[in-house]
């Protein structure tokens, strides 16, 4: 374990800019003053020859941006790169769009969730009890189904974690407990206590003959663990994999990532939610306050959808999947009342899942609709949805941080502050640290908990995941929870807006620009 913790080298800095689509436009940027002045200095004579090729060629970009099904907001983006860099900036738009590098992912993908769309089993009795119950709900949980193969369940106990450190305390016992296999999918895995703690486990499990499998995103690569890592778990007998490992201008760092949260023990137990494998998400280090993050520990036959979205990711590119002695295995607890929907949501299929699914409850609340985010970049069709949810009278609360982790994405949301405000919404800022909570809940009866934001990279570009709940005991629990961070709050007014410095509201105006790069 030692030769694990030595050999993991932090490359900070630069190296997130290289990889990054930041760096990506930079370098365009730098590219276009380069020609400007080769051709100052060696072409002058073909100046206007070139210039209007130039302007010919992102004409023709341009037109074809405005005639895509992108959203507004995006395509204001895309135009303005493409104003600024030169003949480079519609290269770049070019190259995003033939998705170049994630054509095989994509196909793979695609062809899993179709090959296992009759895994688990639909039971008809549960949809036909929950469309009596609710139809609104029902019809909901009808799109999840046809977006991925996530069937509804009932009978299932589920425990609502408000803070990562008791998550991290009850998933050690449910890794101590495991008998046949665990499944772990993480954004972020960074070691230290809490990464330490859990692969000791892993590799003591695996030692026993359990099948342990460890999936996370290739970003780790660039800051937090060795690009072979994975060798280094197999010689534990822990089988692991790095999803879409980062080639310089290749792939880029917020491009198609595996930004999902899951943990699944023996196929009776999941978790999901916003907490990754790292120190800071259960408070045993501090980087910018108190951490603020959420989780859920499902026990019941909805931990099969959590299954299959673990398996169709660890499966991309293998030929034999059956996952046959991996479903079907949790108990039914028929005292629970309520229905939970395990879903996930992919970049390549064109369907923004996870924003649908905050529509649908923000168009259907009737009382009110609480929400924690750590990030606020908001497409036209959501802030729309917002907007009207609290013309219309409905108690439409945003949970923030207070310290952020990223100043110049900070500043871009407290962009949206007045807007929001102006339609009736309220603004509360968690001043104690960091909020990292990805949670809306509703009207005393529906949730949702899981690990996307309300951002174009979770709404748009990330594999993403979470859980909704309809009708279950901890949706109370819940409630409370936003109720106890809320009196930790400070709430946004317009004295508080207009005392916000100058320097960062031009910062916010400027990144608003490139919202959806970001």
């Amino acid at each position: 374990m030692e030769q694990l913790n030595l050999l993991s080298k932090r490359k900070k800095g630069v190296l997130r800019i290289v990889f990054s689509r930041t760096g990506i436009v930079l370098l365009l940027f730098l590219l276009a003053v380069a020609l400007f002045l080769a051709v100052q200095m060696f072409w002058a004579g073909l100046i206007n020859y070139l210039m209007g090729g130039v302007g010919i060629f992102n004409f023709i970009v341009i037109v074809a941006l405005i005639n895509s099904d992108m959203d507004s907001s995006a395509k204001l983006t895309w135009i303005l790169v493409v104003s600024l860099t030169s003949v480079f900036g519609a290269l770049f738009y070019l190259y995003t769009k033939t998705n170049f590098g994630s054509r095989t992912a994509a196909k793979n993908c695609i062809a899993l969730i179709d090959e296992h769309r009759g895994d688990i089993p639909k039971d008809e009795t549960v949809v036909q009890r929950l469309r009596e119950e609710s139809p609104e709900t029902a019809a909901l949980v009808h799109y999840l189904d046809n977006s991925g193969s996530f069937p509804p369940s009932a009978g299932n106990k589920v425990t609502y974690y408000p803070l990562g450190e008791e998550k991290f305390a009850a998933m050690l016992d449910d890794l101590r407990n495991a008998e046949k296999f665990i499944f772990l999918e993480y954004f972020i895995v960074d070691e230290g206590l809490m990464w330490g703690s859990i692969l000791k486990i892993l590799a003591d499990k695996a030692k026993q003959g359990v099948d342990v499998r460890v999936l996370y995103d290739g970003t780790c690569a660039i800051a937090l663990l060795p690009y072979k890592y994975p060798e280094m778990l197999e010689k534990l007998g822990i089988k692991c994999k790095m999803f879409s490992p980062i080639i310089p201008f290749m792939s880029t760092h917020y491009n198609n990532r595996d930004h999902r949260k899951i943990l699944v023990v023996d196929g009776k137990v999941g978790y999901n939610g916003g907490v990754n494998l790292a120190d800071e998400y259960i408070n045993h280090i501090s980087k910018f306050g108190h951490w603020k993050d959420t989780a859920l520990r499902i026990e019941g036959k909805a931990v099969d959808n959590l299954t299959l979205m673990f398996l169709n990711m660890w499966s991309m590119g293998e030929k034999q999947t059956d996952y046959s002695g991996f479903l079907g295995l949790a108990d039914s607890f028929p005292s629970e009342k309520g229905y939970a929907v395990p879903y996930g949501d992919n970049p390549f299929d064109s369907d923004k899942v996870g924003e649908k699914v905050y529509m649908d409850i923000l168009n259907r609340a009737n009382s009110y609709v609480h929400i924690m985010t750590p990030y606020l970049i908001l497409d036209d069709t959501l802030l729309t949805a917002l907007k009207y949810a609290a013309e219309r009278g409905v108690d439409v609360k945003l949970i923030l941080p207070g310290i952020p982790d990223k100043k110049p994405v900070y500043a871009l949301a407290k962009t949206y502050f007045s807007t929001l405000l102006d339609s009736g919404a309220e603004i509360y800022l968690y001043t104690p640290g960091f909020v990292h909570a990805k949670v809306f809940v509703s009207d005393d009866v529906k949730a949702v908990v899981g690990t996307i934001n309300l951002d174009y990279r979770s709404l748009y570009h990330h594999f993403e995941c979470a859980t909704l709940l309809y009708g279950v005991s901890c949706v109370e629990d819940i409630e409370r929870d936003f109720a106890d961070t809320l009196s930790k709050c400070e709430k946004v007014t317009y004295e508080s807006i207009k005392k916000e410095k100058l320097p960062e509201k031009l910062l916010g105006q400027v990144m608003r620009l490139v919202g959806p790069l970001l």
